[in-house]
């Protein structure tokens, strides 16, 4: 490690664990103020980033705010301090502090924000409760079989072949390939102009569709041939490394009374809004931070008997039907804990510098009772 880490030495371990492109089209996640070349010289982590928050850093001499919410939501028009996004903006850029956020593509990843979620309320066999589609990509291509392993080794080490906890997986079969180097050819294998035969395998492998141009440019520096005969397709493949929500199980079933308990209780909550109790188990529970009514018919579908959630409208409630317990705890409340994936993230790549979990509590609602 060298001595001196700079702002993108943070990014780059930040967008390894929660790609850029698993962010949905309407979000701005990525650096919003400062330089990525600046050096670290403290991080201070948030949910959302405010003129408080700023004022924290300041305080206690952190540079970088890395933040799950971005503060630059939108486009700025204009930076005059009439809204707390440009008194937040305007503060930190003069304060030399950056802004970073990881917003949907942590919640996408099936290591993220509704991860955490899971871990909280102690969930079993979790998995992802809608993958997304077209995230994955196959690449078919024929290589001489001497030279396989050297091809692969390329490709694997800039990122192919990754099959959740497997690393390194491909498949391969032997044939014949059949060619005629032109005059202007300059053949690794035969001679121009004449007809060849040279035995060789077809590999296929998978990667994630964001990783093509690396995974292309791999592949044809280490393929002997000038000319690679290759194919890609984007896959309708649900990628289970990568969707919206989480979905698992109890390790012992509650009533729905003693659930609400349990998730005040294990997600330290002042309270909860819920649809109607009865005397049903609850064993499956899906989860998803943030605004997550959109998941309630796929939290029915796949068999969950209560659903932790946030800004569920009145009339989304009744989309229970009766069959679903509808848990909302608070949009603060159920991202909140995102700063403890970013202090482990960051931690365990770096030690040099101080990473802080602010103290500012950013929820802008308030309860009474």
């Amino acid at each position: 490690m060298k001595e001196n880490t700079s702002i993108g030495d943070i990014i780059r371990v930040l967008e390894q664990y929660a790609p850029i492109p698993y962010q949905e089209s309407y979000d701005n996640s990525g650096l919003q103020t400062g330089h990525a070349s600046d050096e670290v010289k403290g991080v201070l982590l948030t949910l959302d980033c405010t003129e408080a928050v700023v004022e924290e850093a300041i305080a206690i001499g952190c540079n970088l705010i890395v933040a799950h919410h971005p503060v630059i939501f939108k486009g700025l028009k204009s930076l005059t301090g009439r809204s707390y996004v440009e008194r937040t903006i305007i503060k930190a850029i003069q304060n030399n502090i950056a802004i970073y956020a990881c917003h949907t593509n942590l919640d996408s990843v099936h290591n993220g924000v509704n991860a955490k979620i899971a871990e909280k309320l102690k969930l079993q066999h979790t998995r992802i409760l809608t993958s997304k589609p077209h995230t994955l990509m196959q690449l078919a291509f024929f290589v001489p079989v001497a030279q396989t392993d050297q091809v692969l080794a390329a490709i694997h080490k800039a990122g192919a072949g990754q099959i959740g906890e497997y690393s390194d997986c491909s498949f391969q079969v032997q044939g014949t390939g059949r060619f005629k180097p032109s005059d202007n050819a300059d053949p690794a294998i035969g001679e121009k102009g004449k007809p060849e035969q040279v035995q060789e395998n077809r590999v296929e492998v998978l990667f994630p569709a964001f990783k093509q141009q690396r995974i292309m440019t791999a592949l044809l520096e280490a393929h002997p041939y000038e000319e690679v005969a290759h194919y890609l397709t984007l896959l309708e493949n649900g990628n289970q490394e990568v969707g919206i929500g989480m979905i698992g199980e109890l390790e012992t079933p509650l009533t729905e009374q003693e659930f609400l308990a349990y998730l005040k209780r294990h997600m330290q909550l002042p309270g909860v809004r819920y649809t109607a109790v009865g005397e049903k188990q609850i064993k499956r529970v899906a989860v998803c931070g943030g605004s997550g009514s959109f998941l309630i018919k796929d939290a029915l579908r796949q068999g969950a008997d209560a659903y932790v959630t946030a800004d569920v409208k009145y009339h989304e409630f009744f989309d229970a039907e009766g069959c679903l317990l509808i848990a909302d705890i608070g949009h603060y409340e159920s991202e909140v804990f995102t700063k403890e994936i970013f202090y482990d993230t960051i931690s365990k790549n770096f030690t040099n510098f101080a990473v802080y979990l602010s103290e500012v509590n950013t929820n802008p609602i308030r309860y009474t009772y």
